[in-house]
């Protein structure tokens, strides 16, 4: 019973990053775009917790962690290099 739910949130979320992705081609702005990439990144990371709930693993944990940080270090760097122009 619970998986059934579990996966029902997990095409949720899909469709809701099919939303988010629309976001980012049209946006009207840069920070438009990253904002929504972010978004993207964080029901990345929430979908690969709900998967680890359903397959009972708790490696897909670390991945999501993994993969959490390195979007934050992303959004972080891009949005310096759209405020400033470079990376550095």
């Amino acid at each position: 019973m619970m998986t059934e739910f579990f996966l029902g949130v997990c095409v949720a979320l899909i469709a809701l990053t099919f939303a988010c992705m629309a976001r980012a081609a049209v946006g009207p702005t840069a920070m438009d775009r990253l904002m929504a990439i972010n978004i993207i990144g964080t029901k990345t990371v929430a979908i690969i917790c709900v998967i680890s709930l359903v397959f009972n693993e708790d490696f897909f944990l670390d991945v999501a962690i993994v993969y959490a940080l390195i979007s934050f270090l992303t959004t972080i760097a891009v949005a310096k290099y759209l405020q400033t122009g470079s990376l550095f």
